[in-house]
């Protein structure tokens, strides 16, 4: 009887695991196809009024999630790649790309990309990102106090570690700031390249921890909290200090644009010693993706009307070539390098840990 029972609950077992098997192995990853989720930093290109013209446009309600800069924006999309929180993956620069396409992190966007500027596609023109705005990450001065008499405009980095511009000159940490992170890497080929053979980035870097650099977490730190000729100037947060930062070549045209024609700011136009940023959007590659509503997101970024906006909002170059940086004053105090730094994104992701450790080290 008991043996007739066992055998009665072992086939019981058997049909059912088999059944339950055939169910689970017929589940769907479930889509929801009326949303785009979002990863992003704060893209002000991404306006409450484009969002709105998007979703009018397209039918699908967009969802953002935000984190502070690129270098998270990276770190959140890997963390939940198996279950992810975003259809779209936006904000990830070419500091950074290489780790995102090593980790499989994008799908194949599907799109030709076309009427795109040259610097745009520079840095990679596969299938896996799509470049959506670019801008040169460079020194900027205040000529109001390097005006030629008292002290002289730098002609090269190492000008900036003499006394004239001891603890003037503000960076930002390349392991929390994308834009001191592509400035890091400038320096390498900067100085693999320069007429002293016998100095390299980290004697640099070490000179100018001496000279007593001011050293930030982020952009808007070095920039609107210590820059001298910038418009932070107007902020209460402002307390000043450097007469030189890390900022964008373009940002002295933006600084005229906004404020009359007129600024105090300068870029550098040191050859080698700037680095071509471009930044990327992706459809990411785990489960439960709206890919459609993806792609068709990707569409509007790339499209005339919101690239028209990329000067303005997000103070770039658009990534299309139909549009360009304001004529006049924004065009005229913008400086365009005879080279940017020559230095590959797959580089950069196999040898950017050792240059941050490097790095580290001088700054301690």
């Amino acid at each position: 009887m008991i043996l007739r029972v066992l055998h009665s609950l072992f086939l019981v077992l058997v049909i059912g695991t088999a059944s339950l098997s055939g169910c689970l192995g017929s589940i769907e990853p479930k889509v929801d196809s009326t949303t785009v989720r979002i990863l992003t930093y704060d893209v002000y290109a991404l306006s409450e009024e484009m969002i709105e013209q998007f979703e009018k446009e397209s039918g699908y309600e967009v969802v953002f999630t935000k984190v502070g800069d690129g270098g998270e924006v990276l770190e959140n999309a890997l963390r939940t790649q198996e279950l992810p929180v975003a259809d779209l993956i936006i904000g990830i620069d070419n500091s950074f790309l290489q780790v995102a396409l090593d980790h499989s992190l994008f799908r194949s966007h599907g799109m030709e990309l076309t009427g795109l500027y040259p610097q745009a596609l520079a840095p990679y023109d596969g299938n896996m990102a799509v470049p959506f705005d670019w801008g040169r990450v460079c020194i900027n001065v205040d000529s109001g106090y390097a005006d030629g008499e008292n002290v002289s405009m730098p002609d090269d980095l190492w000008d900036l570690t003499e006394d004239d511009w001891k603890g003037k000159v503000a960076v930002q940490n390349p392991r929390s700031s994308t834009p001191g992170r592509a400035f890091l890497a400038a320096t390498i080929d900067y100085f693999e390249n320069d007429a002293d053979a016998s100095t390299d980035y980290r004697d640099w870097w070490y000179a100018m921890s001496n000279n007593d650099v001011i050293v930030t977490s982020g952009w808007s730190e070095s920039y609107l909290n210590h820059y001298e000729a910038g418009y932070g100037i107007w902020e209460d947060s402002f307390i000043g200090g450097a007469h030189a930062v890390v900022s964008y070549c373009h940002s002295p045209g933006a600084e005229a644009y906004w404020g009359g024609g007129e600024t105090d700011s300068v870029a550098l136009n040191i050859s080698g010693a700037s680095f071509l940023q471009v930044e990327y959007a992706g459809i990411a590659s785990g489960p439960e993706v709206n890919i459609e509503g993806a792609q068709a997101f990707l569409e509007f970024l790339l499209s005339p009307e919101l690239q028209a906006t990329i000067p303005d909002t997000n103070v770039m170059y658009p990534a299309s070539s139909q549009h360009s940086l304001p004529s006049g004053p924004y065009s005229e105090h913008t400086a365009v390098p005879a080279a940017d730094a020559d230095i590959s994104m797959q580089r950069i992701g196999s040898e950017m840990d050792g240059w941050l450790l490097a790095w580290d080290e001088a700054m301690a």
